[in-house]
C-alpha cells in the first residue's frame, strides 16, 4: 500500500523512481531537465538525460556495433552517448566507460551525431553490450552468482 511520506505507509517502486527523477531534474541541482548540453532543436527528452562517456579511441568501435545511435557528443578525448535517466539502475558500466547522471558535458564537447526523429537517446542495453564487447568485459547478467 502506498502512502505519503511520514504517514507510516511504505512508498511503492513507481513513486520512488518518480521522486528520484524529480529530484535529479530539479533546477536546484543544476541538472536542468536535460543536462548541461544543448538539446538539438526539435528534440525532446521526456525520460530525462544521462550520459555515458568513453575514451575517443573507442567511439568508432562502439558506434559500429549499435543498431540505433542517438545524440553523440565528442571532444578530442571522449565521446558521450545520451541515454535516458536512470540507465545505470542494475548495471555496472564497464571501465573505462563513465556514467554521468544529468549528462554534464564539458564546454568543449560538440554534437557529432544527431539521430532522425525527436528523441536524443541511444538505447542503453545495446550500448552496454557494445561497450562490454569493445572493452572485453563480461556483461553483468552473465556473471556467475556467488553462493
Amino acid at each position: 500500500m502506498n502512502g505519503a511520506p511520514g504517514s507510516g505507509q511504505s512508498l511503492g517502486l513507481d513513486t520512488l523512481v518518480r521522486l528520484k527523477r524529480d529530484r535529479r531534474s530539479s533546477p536546484a541541482d543544476g541538472a536542468g531537465g536535460h543536462g548541461s548540453f544543448p538539446l538539438p532543436e526539435g528534440m525532446t527528452a521526456p525520460l530525462g538525460c544521462d550520459a555515458v562517456a568513453v575514451p575517443a579511441r573507442l567511439g568508432p568501435l562502439v558506434v559500429s556495433r549499435l543498431p540505433r545511435v542517438g545524440c553523440v557528443f565528442a571532444d578530442g578525448t571522449h565521446w558521450w552517448w545520451i541515454v535516458p535517466s536512470d540507465s545505470d539502475d542494475a548495471l555496472t558500466w564497464p571501465a573505462p566507460a563513465h556514467y554521468s547522471p544529468g549528462a554534464p558535458l564539458p564546454g568543449t564537447a560538440r554534437l557529432i551525431h544527431r539521430p532522425d526523429g525527436t528523441l536524443p537517446y541511444t538505447p542503453p542495453i545495446p550500448l552496454y553490450v557494445a561497450l562490454c564487447r569493445v572493452t572485453g568485459a563480461t556483461p553483468e547478467w552473465t556473471r556467475p552468482l556467488s553462493a
